[in-house]
């Protein structure tokens, strides 16, 4: 009887009709009629006023990547044994390349300054050490992996081996040897 008398109050005997029958649906009718035109009109916005955006990797023509991918893999260099400075001493040669594997003592390498594991190394004499630096033994490389003459590495064995109680003498570079002997020979005697 009451739903009676709201309808003739409202003038109307039918219940009512449409797409909103709850007051939850109008709430969210009335919030989204205000944020689909908002959304519409940001992305808009972004669409006219930002530039044209390049995608990833579209920088492939520009003339320094081409450049880049045209340069060459390696190069040549030739040089002079004498230009190149004076020879390293086997302290330096062993800082530039043997301290990675021998401080640490990897892969069998017999740490610096270890007598015991030295000692039988040191009994082969000078030579053969040299020689196995020089061709690589076991894991290591051919002059341990680096760039060295063979007078360095010939002062770098010597500076390994006289810290583990060698008393190999450090070889002179061939020039100075050479001029020693001059020197030598032409003075008084």
């Amino acid at each position: 009887m009451s739903d009676n008398a709201d309808h003739a109050a409202h003038g109307s005997d039918e219940a009512p009709t449409g797409p909103i029958k709850t007051p939850g649906q109008l709430i969210v009718v009335v919030v989204l009629s205000f944020l689909i035109p908002i959304l519409g009109i940001i992305l808009l916005v972004n669409f006219v006023d930002f530039g044209t955006r390049t995608a990833a990797g579209s920088d492939t023509l520009e003339p320094q990547a081409v450049a880049l991918r045209i340069a060459p893999v390696g190069a040549v260099s030739i040089r002079d044994a004498a230009s190149a400075g004076a020879p390293r001493s086997g302290e330096q040669v062993f800082q530039a390349q043997c301290t990675s594997c021998h401080t640490a003592g990897m892969l069998g390498a017999p740490k610096f300054g270890d007598a015991a594991a030295w000692a039988p190394r040191i009994k082969t004499g000078f030579d053969a050490l040299w020689h196995s630096a020089l061709k690589g033994k076991n894991a290591m490389p051919p002059q341990g992996g680096g760039d060295f003459s063979d007078l360095e590495v010939a002062r770098g064995v010597v500076y390994m081996a006289n810290h583990a109680g060698a008393s190999f003498p450090e070889p002179a570079a061939p020039a100075a040897s050479a001029a020693t002997a001059a020197a030598a020979a032409s003075a008084p005697t």
